[in-house]
């Protein structure tokens, strides 16, 4: 490096790593190494200075896993500087030593977290002979990961402790550039000390991963020379080499060598990885790695938040300059290049396509075994990875399988550590957000809204933000992350000692599964032991999910440990709808009640007096004592005020009264925020750090009331003021109780099960997602879900019973909240409407293509001609996405479509690959069924959005998660005000109308074809909606199918607009009735015959077919040619959309004065 051989430049830790070796091997160690060319500390402090590499960094990287290491690397550094007269140097070295000396490490006094452990797998070169040993254990892959990661963030704080923004360098040090310093030094570093011998000859992965590494690169080189001379002579086919040359050959081997590593064991393939998902992740990682180089040579200095003064978020003034910091900080950037062009998935497969195959050319492996005979040691070198095929649900699918001895060693070696960064809390405030991925991480790239693969929401979101429309959700987001918040040591040692003794306690899994393995009776009968294969898959199942529990909580405790002491931010982004989510995916205020237990607001606020009742209410509702009205709740603290001291002071040697609670650890937290307020000297000024709750009555129920003006359903749902809070779980749970009453005298079997074992639990989650669209299917898992924890029953009659049970809720949720009902119903037939829309200008040339494949077919000479029946060309024009607008002017695109398969020939295989680049058609009964619950999380969304907004204004501390809002105990009375008015000004917008205005201006040139009308249960809904379609008497009578739909106009008027002007429609028509002619002549349908045939070939495998089945295809054939005469024929979108449904009298300027509302 020092000579510019490798073409590499040194960097602080290449140095470090140098130092590391010398301490280790060097003169004045007991495991000296002569004769091995290592670079004295001397030399090295000159290279660092002519380098100008801060000294602080080298001694602060994270290859010191110790302090003790890193003191002697400065002892060693300051000698050398005192010999070459540095002053400077040592007084530096100096002032590093001092803060480290002077740092208290608070995890100093902690214990370490004991880690989830596995089986260690043996090598498969051990020897028959021996005899068999007590399994040993190891730390599972990620866990291990995870936690020297970590370590490397504690050593950080003790080298760095004041400078938490090169600590949160380090945190986001890209994964490409560590893997490669790493595996270059190390290889470096032992071949220099001559470590070649000994254990160091047993296979180790990093030291394969180099060599691979060195060959792929100079591999690289040439193919791409020579891809290049080819496409030269080729001009007419996709260039591939201006691709290749983006990136640095050494980087595209590294990118190829990780992602292959990384994709090991993914997607149901043992010991390797499906070919197409291989491909496409090495070309997107190349395209990642490209545009995240040229990010990097733009250094934008972004403006601070700043606060806004007295004019807020809402008003123009505040509005303005939002927009206007984002202008202003974008024109430091060369937006609008080619380099920000999304690559599409054909590109990226075809240039992962020459990578993983140069990869798996130079990639070999050496294998030892033992003959079992002579004893001999064998040796091979072998193919690194090989490409196979296998069979998978009657397909053939291609995969790329890793040599047995890789796999080995991927599951031993610490190699994962540079394969998966994590997002970890922040050390200081995320960067504002000013675009779409501008924003969050300081200097990792995320995006501001989470979407998969959604060309459709990325054009959309753009085009917003270039407008300067979604301001007030990036302000949002910057309020959300700039949250500061801290752990709770108090709460966090408890967790400790609870995790480390293996106890289950508080929902924390225990370390050793309590339930007992089911037996199998001797002489068992069949239905014996079909119970038993029941249970024993129900306690395989719950073991697994314990063990899984177990790894979740090891990260979380393992994080909360490493920041304790530390002030943390979560950068937060959204999802498609708007609801905004924590980054940090492990630890984080959105997490479990573990995960909110451990985290406490780093600022602190005086509770007051009006706090001091809030902080008793808060406790009351942790408790599960939230029915009650608020003084009840204070009084139920106060009757407990033993039982809190207990809890707070001796939480696992007392009493334990808080593990009773609904969420034990807030409330145990609680407990101790409470005991400390009350025994300190003035309870009033007590500077309280713990977050109080403000959560909403099943909030989406909320929205549809007031959305419908719903007394009834305001009144269940705390809208409407009360003596005491409404609970509508609880309703539901005694109207279900009824039923089963009745059903009991019906001699229904799971309603005897079920008698007296109903409780709010058990229907409050089907209850709380039936507005938001939940199916049976899903309402019957929650319950089983529920019915499982109680224990009450046996495991052969829970799916029974909860089947039975989702019944009766979903009917009793119904007839409690028709007009949640009749909205949602209305919101259905919109979107099914949309999604079956083709724009205007698309039909006459979807027509003439159409006519065209019907002359092209006719003269093609192939013995199989497919038939395309009208209908089938209409359906495949259907490609219109629900769209809409939040009150925030966030754009929503539902990403619902019918995956579209695309055949593309790589170097490797030929691959089948779902295009998100490419048009398909939309999937209608999804974006129908889930366009009601979208709205309705778009809307709680925005209500959190506008609440967040406000809060910031008036200088509150703020955090959310959706539809419950956390602030300082005092400042508790503000919020809530908040939260109504904000609630009231969305709603007093009257939103369902202007959906609906948006509606009819977006899909205004948009027209429905009549075809997709015929079928009776779509028209039959329409009707009940009150969808007319306006006609003349003489369309009336060409319309039988559609009868019910038809409203005749006796003046003239029509709404339906016939293409019989259209040339391609007229000679259409006339083919088609030539046609059907033909074929009732001689007696028989030819449509059916050929879709029949077609179906056949799509089947091929099958051999047989049922009667029923087949009869259902015959229809659907009859039903096909009834559509002939529809073809041609549209009606306008917006004037089919059914009237919105009749608003009631309830008036949502009501909940100012329920104070349930949000409680």
């Amino acid at each position: 490096m020092e000579a510019g051989q490798e073409k590499v430049e040194p960097s602080a830790g290449t140095y470090a790593t140098m130092l590391k070796a010398w301490i280790r091997f060097g003169p004045d160690s007991p495991d000296h190494v002569p004769d091995t060319g290592a670079v004295p500390p001397v030399d090295m402090l000159i290279s660092i200075l002519n380098r100008d590499i801060p000294i602080e960094n080298v001694v602060a990287d994270r290859v010191f896993e110790t302090s003790s290491e890193a003191a002697e690397v400065i002892k060693l550094l300051s000698k050398a500087a005192a010999d070459l007269g540095h002053t400077e140097v040592i007084a530096r070295l100096g002032q590093t030593e001092a803060i480290g000396a002077h740092y208290e490490d608070i995890l100093a006094e902690i214990p370490e977290v004991i880690p989830v452990m596995r089986v260690k797998k043996e090598p498969s070169e051990t020897s028959s002979g021996e005899e068999e040993q007590e399994p040993e254990y190891e730390v599972p892959f990620n866990l291990s990961n995870l936690r020297r990661h970590l370590s490397r963030v504690c050593f950080a704080r003790r080298v760095l402790p004041e400078d938490v923004a090169a600590r949160q360098k380090l945190l986001e040090d890209t994964v490409y550039e560590t893997a490669m310093d790493r595996l270059k030094h190390e290889s470096d570093v032992f071949e220099q000390l001559g470590l070649d011998t000994g254990h160091m000859r047993q296979p180790d992965l990093r030291r394969w991963m180099w060599d691979w590494h060195t060959k792929l690169q100079e591999r690289l080189q040439e193919e791409i020379k020579n891809i290049e001379l080819i496409e030269n002579k080729k001009e007419d086919r996709l260039q591939l080499s201006p691709y290749l040359s983006l990136v640095k050959p050494e980087r595209l081997s590294l990118i190829t060598i990780f992602e292959i590593m990384r994709l090991q064991g993914s997607g149901g393939v043992s010991e390797g990885m499906k070919t197409t998902r291989a491909l496409i992740a090495v070309g997107k990682a190349v395209e990642n790695e490209y545009k995240a180089q040229i990010c990097k040579k733009n250094n934008i200095i972004l403006p601070s938040i700043g606060r806004l003064g007295d004019n807020g978020y809402f008003s123009n003034l505040g509005y303005n300059s939002l927009l206007e910091r984002r202008i202003v900080a974008a024109r430091h950037m060369s937006d609008g290049e080619a380099w920000t062009a999304t690559w599409t998935q054909a590109t990226r497969a075809k240039i992962g396509g020459i990578l993983v195959e140069c990869l798996m050319d130079v990639a070999k492996v050496t294998r030892s075994a033992t003959h079992k005979v002579t004893n001999e040691i064998l040796t091979e070198v072998q193919p690194a990875f090989h490409h196979s095929y296998e069979h998978s649900r009657g397909q053939k699918l291609g995969v790329i399988r890793l040599n047995p001895a890789v796999s080995e060693r991927l599951a031993n070696d610490n190699v994962r550590d540079t394969i998966h960064p994590r997002h970890l809390p922040m050390l200081v405030k995320p960067k504002p957000w000013l675009g779409l991925k501008k924003g969050g991480y300081m200097f990792s790239e995320v995006s501001a809204m989470r979407f998969k693969e959604s060309i459709e929401q990325q054009s959309y979101l753009n085009h917003a933000s270039e407008l300067g429309n979604v301001e007030l959700v990036y302000a949002g987001l910057d309020v959300l992350g700039s949250t500061p918040w801290q752990i709770n040591r108090k709460v966090f040692d408890v967790v400790l000692k609870v995790w480390n003794s293996g106890e289950k306690l508080g929902k924390l899994p225990p370390a050793v599964f309590p339930d007992p393995e089911p037996v199998l009776p001797d002489g068992a009968d069949i239905k014996t032991r079909t119970t038993y294969i029941h249970r024993m898959k129900g306690w395989t199942q719950a073991k697994a999910n314990n063990h899984s529990d177990r790894c979740s909580v090891n990260y979380k405790i393992e994080i909360a440990r490493t920041f304790l002491g530390d002030t943390i931010y979560f950068p937060h982004n959204i999802d498609f709808r708007g609801r905004a989510y924590p980054i940090p995916p492990h630890l984080n205020h959105i997490g479990n009640d573990l995960s909110r237990g451990l985290l406490i607001f780093a600022e602190s606020k005086p509770l007051g007096e009006r706090g001091l009742r809030w902080l008793q209410i808060h406790l009351a509702n942790l408790y599960g004592y939230d029915k009650a009205n608020f003084d009840e709740r204070v009084q139920f603290v106060q009757d407990h005020l033993d039982d809190i001291y207990d809890s707070a002071t001796k939480p696992l040697e007392g009493r334990r009264w808080w593990i009773h609670a609904d969420d034990p650890w807030q409330c145990l937290g609680a407990c101790m925020e409470l005991h400390a307020a009350l025994t300190s000297e003035n309870p009033i000024e007590y500077e309280s750090c713990l977050p109080v709750h403000q959560d909403g009555t099943c909030n989406g129920l909320q929205h549809y009331a007031a959305l419908g003006g719903d007394s009834r359903g305001a009144q269940q749902v705390n809208l409407s003021a009360g003596e005491r809070p409404s609970d509508v779980y609880t309703y539901v749970g005694n109207m279900a109780e009824e039923i089963i009453k009745r059903d009991i005298a019906k001699g229904e079997k799971y309603a005897a099960v079920l008698q007296g074992k109903i409780t709010r639990k058990i229907v409050k989650q089907t209850v709380m997602t039936t507005v938001y669209g939940v199916t049976f299917i899903g309402a019957r898992e929650q319950i089983e879900r529920q019915i499982k924890l109680t224990k009450q029953f046996e495991e052969e009659d829970v799916w029974g019973a909860s089947a039975y049970l989702a019944k009766v809720v979903l009917g009793c949720i119904g007839d409690l909240f028709t007009g949640a009902k009749d909205i949602q119903l209305w919101l259905t037939l919109c979107a099914r409407l949309i999604s079956k829309a083709i724009p205007e200008d698309r039909i006459a040339e979807s027509l003439a293509e159409y006519r065209a494949r019907k002359i092209q077919r006719a003269k093609s000479k192939s013995k199989k001609k497919k038939t395309e029946l009208p209908h089938e060309f209409l359906r495949k024009e259907q490609m219109t996405s629900v769209v809409w607008t939040t009150p925030l002017g966030l754009p929503i695109v539902q990403p619902y479509r019918k995956p579209n398969r695309k055949q593309i020939v790589t170097s490797m295989q030929t691959v089948y690959i779902s295009d998100p680049n490419s048009p398909s058609e939309v999937n209608t009964m999804k974006q129908a069924s889930a366009f009601p619950p979208n709205f309705i999380h778009s809307l709680d969304a925005t209500h959190m959005m506008l609440t967040a907004l406000e809060c910031r204004t008036q200088g509150l501390t703020f955090a959310a998660v959706h539809d419950s809002y956390w602030t300082h105990a005092c400042d508790i009375d503000e919020m809530s005000g908040i939260i109504r008015d904000t609630f009231i000004a969305l709603h007093s917008s009257d939103v369902l109308k202007k959906l609906h205005d948006e509606f009819k201006e977006r899909y205004q040139n948009y027209k429905i074809p009549l075809a997709s009308l015929h079928t009776g249960v779509l028209a039959k809904a329409l009707k009940q909606a009150g969808s007319r379609i306006t006609v003349t008497p003489e369309q009336a009578q060409s319309l039988p199918s559609i009868a019910n739909l038809v409203d005749v106009s006796k003046t003239g008027n029509s709404s339906i607009q016939d293409n019989a002007d259209s040339v391609d429609l007229k000679a259409l028509l006339v083919d088609l009735a030539q046609e059907r002619k033909a074929a009732t002549a001689t007696g028989n349908s030819k449509y059916s015959e050929e879709h029949e045939e077609e179906l056949e070939e799509e089947e091929e495998e099958e051999d047989w077919e049922s009667p029923r089945s087949k009869a259902a295809r015959l229809r659907k054939a009859s039903a096909d040619l009834q559509s002939i005469e529809l073809l041609g024929k549209f009606v306008n979108l917006v004037d089919l959309l059914p009237p919105l449904p009749k608003k009631g009298d309830f008036k949502v300027e009501a909940i100012k004065a329920s104070q349930y509302f949000f409680s």
